[in-house]
């Protein structure tokens, strides 16, 4: 190959780090945010300018970490420029095919890992085909490969998430012991004091142990830094604390809300100085070999002996990285999916959990439960009782909009920046690139297990998540060294047409994960539409639930006609999709009936007979959607099976059922989005054919039974849809009983000819 071509390889890393910036920062950047996005400490435009200024500043911190591109991972004396590009635009090519890929499903991973197995798995590629390919070559993997570095990383990292958890939780017990949930009467006491030693804890990390990195620090500078330390950590907690002292008691400020909002800014700063070289490293050491390849009398054979030397990185080049970073930050629509993966295993109420119990979760539940039951019997009672007591979250009488409504409280979210921006930047300040995901992630789990966040009710659940997003980790490592591996060995043998055909292949990838995300928006968007606002007045959340039962009975109208149609021509395809939504109506109602708990606990003024019509709407709700699944269940699996279809007379008598079930759906959800009342004699003659129509087919197929024309499953197929059908019919009108009574009728009748 001629040295133009890798002219043209160094311009495809420069394009791809650009790229890269944008899934790495989706993925990543989005941690140093959760916190005062999950506390709600300022508006969303305000956290978003503090982290987008610490970005800036941070960058210019991230020089010395550059180094780990060049020779971190694997010895470049030993690699000629070809060698290294093979190696560089397969790790770029799979960092963000690898970083997007967990963006679309909103799971925050590590860029950190992805890109020391990346290296790891281009590189041993790479230094494979050398040893098997040169006569007489005595060097083995080890020697291409920084084996030393590299396990220094790997523990660095795992080491990182224990040091994290443990860290968030034992300072948040702390925390919530000195402050408690009602913390209000507390902060005016010890909160300047605390707040002193945050804001120490955060600068010392940030400012002073990260300096030695920047590149506009001189050594003069860094020297006289470190050797004033101890006064410097004394005058940051002098001043942060008569500053908050005078907050507090002068202008009557809630200090916790700067400290985060200070917090926030020194996470990102933080996060730009070790995360940075993730993006923009491979790129830039590219452009170091080539510049020195072409610099020499034989640039396609000299080996990369200058790349182990320091090289300073260019500010101008860093502050040009930020500026995508920044932009990146505001305009990712998949950077706020990342984030609501970690904050709703954070948030302190009960809600709807993203993920189901896994056996793995139920015993960890288990065994933690038993571990403080031992703990609790060598713990006298009274200082349990103390403990307890400092500890009990407080139930709050002001009601607030759902939507406005934390996920948890400004003590936690300035714990959870306090202890993640001091691991982060320790380990900065130290050349070790440790992941700033598992540092943020693992903090905010451990605070709000300590938080008692993770309830009876929603602790397998959060465990499950937990579990879920560090198996994701690990599958991180795996996929990056073996995508790498594969990459490289293609990119090598095949060169100008591999490089065609990866990306190529990359960009159809990429594609098809932003029609994913798409389709994943829309189903959140569509959860939205169940979000109650407010439960403060009782007639507004029952109006909201009917409107909320309309767009549910709208949607398994649709989801039926569907089902039907497919069951009669045996469309399993079609059947298979229905099956899909099936999960999703499901959520719905549960999330219907969540929000009826709710109005339920915090309307206890209400009259009794009131508030009992309110809850039979879960009842009825209930059975509607254990209908709607069973019959699409049913009918998939029978058609899956293969068994024999539908007689032609048992599909025209399950249209006239159909019939009378879309029509009666249609009425209810008018009904309920309009408050329009509903004659009974029709609802009542709508049901009482129905009832008649069940009978008659019921007793048809006796006959097809007795005559052999209808085999076991087809009947039970067939006998299963009526009676589902019946019951959908005899549920919805028992919703409109309860409509009726909730906004029309004083004493509305009964349909007493209906049985339960």
């Amino acid at each position: 190959m001629s040295v133009e071509f890798y002219f043209f390889a160094v311009g495809i890393l420069l394009l791809f780090a650009s790229f890269d910036l944008v899934v790495g920062v989706t993925n990543d950047a989005v941690n140093f945010l959760n916190s005062a996005i999950g506390s709600k400490a300022a508006p969303f435009r305000t956290i978003m300018i503090i982290a987008s200024i610490g970005i800036l500043a941070g960058v210019t911190f991230s020089g010395g970490m550059m180094e780990v591109a060049r020779k971190g991972i694997f010895h470049p004396q030993f690699f000629t420029m070809p060698n290294l590009m093979t190696v560089f635009l397969a790790v770029m090519l799979t960092d963000i095919l690898l970083l997007d890929l967990f963006n679309t499903h909103g799971l925050p991973t590590s860029t950190t890992v992805s890109i020391v197995f990346e290296l790891l798995g281009a590189a041993v590629a790479v230094s494979l085909i050398k040893i098997v390919s040169t006569v007489d070559n005595t060097m083995a993997i080890w020697d291409y490969i920084n084996t030393a570095k590299a396990m220094i990383i790997v523990f660095g990292i795992l080491l990182s998430i224990i040091v994290a958890f443990f860290s968030g939780a034992v300072v948040q017990f702390f925390s919530r012991l000195l402050f408690t949930f009602d913390y209000e009467s507390r902060l005016k006491k010890y909160g300047a004091l605390w707040g002193g030693m945050a804001m120490t804890a955060i600068t010392f990390f940030i400012l002073i142990k990260g300096a030695k990195g920047a590149t506009f620090m001189t050594p003069a500078m860094v020297a006289w830094i470190k050797g004033h330390s101890l006064f410097i950590m004394f005058i940051i907690f002098s001043g942060s604390a008569v500053t908050f002292q005078v907050l507090l008691r002068v202008f009557k400020v809630n200090i916790l809300k700067p400290i985060i909002l200070v917090g926030t800014f020194a996470l990102a700063m933080a996060f730009a100085a070790n995360d940075l070289v993730n993006f923009i490293g491979v790129p830039l050491a590219g452009l170091n070999a080539y510049q020195t390849a072409v610099a020499s009398t034989d640039p396609l054979g000299i080996t990369m002996v200058a790349l182990s030397k320091k090289v300073q990185s260019h500010t101008f080049l860093l502050l040009l990285a930020g500026a995508i970073m920044v932009l990146t930050l505001w305009l990712s629509k998949k950077a706020k999916t990342v984030t609501e993966t970690e904050i709703s295993l954070g948030q302190q109420d009960e809600g709807m959990e993203r993920f189901e119990s896994i056996w793995l979760s139920r015993k960890i539940v288990n065994m933690v439960d038993s571990l403080f039951r031992s703990i609790k019997k060598i713990i006298p009672e009274t200082v349990q009782d103390a403990v307890g007591r400092r500890l009990a979250p407080v139930s709050k009488s002001v009601l607030v909009s759902q939507k406005n409504k934390p996920s948890f409280d400004l003590i936690r979210a300035s714990v959870n920046l306090m202890v993640a921006s001091a691991v982060v930047s320790l380990a900065t300040s130290f050349k070790l690139p440790l992941s700033t995901t598992y540092v943020t992630f693992m903090v905010a789990m451990g605070s709000s297990f300590s938080d008692q966040a993770w309830g009876r009710e929603s602790a397998v659940y959060r465990v499950t998540g937990v579990l879920t997003v560090v198996g994701g980790w690990f599958m991180t490592a795996f996929i990056a060294f073996v995508v790498s591996f594969v990459f490289a060995g293609v990119l090598f043998y095949f060169q100008i047409l591999g490089v065609v055909g990866l990306v190529a292949v990359a960009g159809f990838l990429i594609w098809k994960n932003q029609v994913k995300h798409k389709d994943r928006e829309k189903e959140k968007d569509e959860i939205n539409i169940f979000t109650m606002d407010k439960v403060d007045n009782f007639k507004d959340a029952v109006s909201d639930t009917f409107d909320h039962l309309s767009y549910l009975l709208k949607s398994i109208k649709k989801s039926l006609d569907t089902g039907f149609d497919a069951l009669f021509e045996d469309d399993l395809d079609r059947l298979k999709q229905e099956r899909k939504q099936v999960k999703k109506f499901q959520m719905w109602t549960n999330i219907i009936i969540a929000n009826i708990f709710k109005v339920l606990r915090l309307q206890q003024q209400e009259d009794i007979k009131t508030s009992y019509n309110y809850y039979q709407i879960i009842r009825r709700l209930q059975k509607i959607s254990d209908t709607h699944r069973d019959i699409i269940i049913r009918s998939t699996r029978h058609v899956s099976n293969r068994h024999k279809g539908l007689l032609p007379v048992q599909i025209e008598e399950l249209k006239q059922v159909r019939a009378c079930v879309m029509a009666m759906l249609t009425m209810m959800e008018e009904t309920f989005n309009k408050k329009d009342l509903v004659h009974y004699d029709k609802v009542t003659s709508e049901f009482n054919n129905m009832r008649c129509l069940i009978n008659e087919i019921n007793e048809n197929q006796i006959e097809r039974i007795r005559e052999d024309s209808s085999k076991t499953r087809l009947s039970i197929l067939f006998y299963a849809i009526g009676g589902n059908c019946l019951t959908m019919m005899r549920q919805n009108v028992r919703l409109l009983e309860i409509f009726n009574d909730s906004f029309v009728l004083e004493d509305p009748p009964k349909f007493l000819c209906m049985k339960e």
